[in-house]
């Protein structure tokens, strides 16, 4: 979750939604159940919305003007041009009577089960929670008594913290282990399904940003096998306990919370009502709401962005953030490498993934590879640890780092590459 801008973090972890414990890591996944789309508001998303009305409706919209067009005033997914014109927009007026309105009768119908809150106790007379909202009323015109109406509705996740928490110490990661988990029959038979159903779609989004089909689908694959998995956590539950009580990250899922509830009022979302990932990662591309704002394209083009409801919009959203992280078109992945001295190679894996060195460098460091390599494009020494057996050695080349710019991982990266070269390959026969 970068620097403020990947999908998500965190490093070196599985998706967000298959995260399991160091000893459930050497089985394969395979799909569960295709989970409940999100359903009916909570009842305090009701009181929030229709019930503080005159608190929220005053604020400034923040409308994009046509669908798939930059629009310099929002940062949330800018649009890239497109030529065919995008439905009326309807006023700021009309568009806040119907955000509140719409939960509201979405309510009425749900019955009590659909609105009962998440588990766990609440955060809203924790000093830092105060603090935020604070924060969140001085810089982005929040009202305080509707924040507090809306986080008395929060509740703490404890399960999320022992979700993202690091492997216990000495513990050997296996690359063929993680490998099995997503090269399986149901993301090969889904991805075939996906990349046929969607071929019209993904052609025009590798037209538009020079990604390749199979790349695409191999992420949306192993991030939610299709939209499958997309996560049973209420996402704002999550994001207050990771911003309240990580004790590592809590600076980075602060900023998330406060992207999410400015995301959530952007689109007329009940905060209450999305569930995604231990993490926060939202919709079948999984998301962090900072990339939605950023990176999200409307690319259906009915004039909203939904990455939990349209695979179109995930496909657009998936190609625009590898592209606006240095895709380059028509480029390898990487390059087989040929690892004489792993000691000295220690010093460039010490450096990180970061394509720094050039071809001509690699004997300088105990390399060599078989493949020719144009001699100047920068690459990476990538190594997949194997638990007590050597490693697997790769050189990575820029379009490898721009994937570990989706989840900041190799064994991610790599995962992703083979998905799409077996997706490929068979799809060619």
């Amino acid at each position: 979750m970068p620097v403020a801008a990947t999908p998500r973090e965190p490093a070196d972890d599985p998706p967000l939604n298959t995260r399991q414990s160091p000893a459930e890591q050497t089985r394969p996944v395979t799909a569960g159940a295709r989970p409940r789309r999100p359903g009916a508001p909570g009842r305090w998303g009701v009181v929030l919305l229709a019930g503080a009305l005159g608190l929220l409706a005053g604020l400034p919209a923040q409308a994009q003007t046509s669908a798939d067009k930059p629009v310099a005033d929002r940062p949330a997914g800018a649009k890239a041009p497109s030529s065919r014109k995008s439905p009326a927009r309807p006023t700021a007026g009309a568009k806040a009577v119907k955000r509140a309105a719409a939960p509201a009768a979405v309510a009425a119908g749900a019955g009590g089960a659909a609105l009962a809150a998440a588990s766990g106790p609440s955060p809203v007379e924790m000093p830092a929670l105060q603090a935020f909202i604070a924060e969140m009323v001085e810089r982005h015109r929040f009202e305080e008594p509707a924040l507090k109406a809306l986080f008395s509705g929060v509740r703490l996740q404890p399960e999320v913290l022992r979700l993202i928490a690091p492997p216990p110490p000495g513990f050997r990661r296996s690359w063929s282990a993680y490998r099995a988990r997503f090269i399986e029959p149901v993301r090969l038979r889904e991805g075939a399904r996906f990349w046929s159903e969607h071929e019209a779609t993904l052609a025009r989004a590798t037209q538009r940003w020079g990604v390749p089909a199979e790349i695409i689908v191999a992420i949306i694959g192993v991030e939610t096998i299709y939209g499958r998995v997309m996560g049973e956590y209420r996402v704002i539950d999550a994001l207050t306990t990771l911003a309240l009580q990580d004790p590592r990250r809590s600076a980075y899922f602060r900023e998330e919370l406060s992207e999410y509830l400015l995301h959530t009022r952007d689109a007329g979302i009940d905060p209450l009502s999305v569930r995604g990932s231990y993490a926060g990662a939202i919709g079948i591309p999984q998301f962090m709401p900072a990339s939605i704002r950023r990176f999200a394209v409307d690319f259906d083009g009915n004039a909203t962005i939904d990455l939990r409801a349209s695979p179109v919009d995930a496909i657009g959203s998936v190609a625009r953030f590898l592209a606006e992280h240095g895709w380059r078109g028509g480029e390898p992945t990487h390059f087989r490498v040929k690892v004489d001295d792993p000691a000295r190679a220690q010093a460039l894996i010490a450096g990180g993934i970061e394509p720094r060195i050039k071809p001509a460098q690699l004997p300088d460091h105990g390399l060599s590879s078989p493949d020719r390599i144009p001699e100047d494009m920068p690459l990476a020494l990538v190594d997949l640890p194997e638990g007590e057996a050597a490693p697997v050695y790769w050189l990575g080349a820029p379009n490898f780092y721009v994937i570990t710019r989706y989840n900041r991982s190799n064994f991610y990266a790599m995962a992703v590459i083979e998905l799409a070269e077996t997706l490929r390959s068979a799809r060619a026969r």
